[in-house]
């Protein structure tokens, strides 16, 4: 796994799910890129009785500092920061420290990012769309040890479980996260050079990431992938996944 590129602030300590001493209120972290969305959350925090937001952060590198320097408990992440991803911030808060409960909130299908998310390790994962309640009802869950996902997502989860079919697997599913974040990246409209920058890899890697991105969706030439990463990231910006999906050939 890449390491988000961040020097370490403090050492990393066990954290256990205790209220802080001296305000008796669980300490969460609220990372997005968006500061209107990203206040609107901390103020929601704000207002319940258990828990308060130590910490905000508007990147992925900063919300690992902030983790690394504060004594967070949760850790809410946007799952699209521009430059990375929730997945891969996700893995890498997981992997310094453990103790340490994520929920996850998404504009994007949950079909696709909901498996990925809890399998990155995340312990929550929420709809951006949904009722703000559910945040703190998702805050209440995690913190005592538990999984949370929003019904609707759940509710995709199960019938994916029970209808689960080899041949009904999207190309999209067999991207790596690191492959879906270039595939994104490129939809975006950034070159192979920026993309190595914004990750902090070299050119030649996103380069083998794009080959093998290419081979798995079934494409011939870097334009054809270009091209499907365009209209497939201007889809999850509004109607979702489903219908570039369906353009692979």
């Amino acid at each position: 796994m890449n390491e988000i590129s961040m020097p370490m602030n403090a050492k990393n300590t066990p954290l256990e799910s205790v209220p802080s001493a001296s305000t008796g209120k669980h300490q969460v972290l609220v990372a997005d890129d968006h500061p209107l969305f990203r206040r609107g959350v901390v103020e929601l925090i704000a207002a319940t009785d258990d828990f308060e937001v130590c910490a905000e952060a508007c990147s992925a590198a900063e919300a690992l500092s902030k983790v690394r320097a504060m004594p967070v408990e949760v850790a809410v992440l946007d799952i699209s920061f521009h430059g990375t991803n929730g997945l891969e911030l996700t893995k890498q808060i997981r992997a310094e420290n453990p103790e340490v409960r994520i929920v996850l909130l998404s504009m994007h299908d949950e079909q696709l990012y909901a498996i990925r998310g809890l399998k990155s390790g995340a312990q929550g994962y929420v709809m951006k769309r949904e009722n703000p309640e559910m945040l703190i009802e998702a805050l209440r869950k995690v913190i005592e040890g538990g999984i949370f996902v929003s019904p609707q997502v759940s509710d995709t989860l199960v019938y994916r479980t029970i209808h689960a079919d080899q041949n009904d697997v999207s190309p999209i599913d067999l991207l790596s996260d690191r492959e879906l974040e270039v595939l994104q990246l490129f939809g975006e409209g950034n070159t192979t050079q920026e993309i190595a920058n914004l990750l902090h890899l070299s050119a030649k890697t996103i380069e083998t990431h794009r080959l093998h991105i290419k081979e798995k969706l079934g494409f011939h030439t870097a334009a054809e992938l270009i091209r499907f990463a365009v209209n497939w990231v201007a889809l999850q910006n509004g109607e979702g996944a489903e219908a570039a999906q369906a353009q692979i050939a």
